[in-house]
């Protein structure tokens, strides 16, 4: 199962990008994972809100295929603790899906749009996180799951 996380925007920190990367090399181990950072245009900045998720909604939506399962990142999503996800990704895998595809949007969250294309939402916490952040935070329980699957030391109860 190929596993992809899609974001929106940059990730500007130095430690968030070294800590992305370090996780990323950790999870290659265990699944084909690739993450996907589209660009956004400064210009857009200054649209209201829903403008701004419009036009993510239009470059994201080209990434979904109809053969994915697309889970969006969402604070109102379904909640896992972390042997529940790994368990949810069991499950993708023992359904035979081919392509995971995680989506993060930018500071607006997602449009409805997305949201209608997508098979669910998960939500890492009822709190909320920069989008920068989330991906990290992703990458490693992405990570930490794929321990769990393989009954590996990493997590602790």
């Amino acid at each position: 199962m190929q596993v992809t996380f899609l974001c929106t925007g940059k990730t500007d920190g130095a430690w968030l990008k070294e800590g992305i990367r370090h996780y990323e090399q950790r999870l290659r181990h265990y699944v084909p994972f690739e993450l996907i950072e589209v660009g956004l245009q400064k210009k857009w900045m200054g649209l209201p809100s829903g403008q701004q998720m419009q036009k993510e909604a239009a470059l994201l939506l080209p990434y979904f295929a109809k053969s994915d399962f697309v889970v969006l990142l969402d604070e109102r999503g379904k909640t896992f603790r972390s042997d529940g996800f790994a368990g949810f990704l069991q499950q993708q895998m023992n359904r035979s899906v081919r392509h995971l595809l995680f989506v993060a949007g930018g500071p607006w969250g997602l449009s409805d749009k997305l949201a209608e294309a997508a098979h669910m939402k998960l939500s890492l916490s009822s709190m909320t996180f920069s989008h920068q952040m989330v991906r990290l935070f992703f990458v490693e329980q992405l990570y930490r799951a794929m321990t769990i699957l393989r009954n590996e030391s990493y997590h602790h109860e």
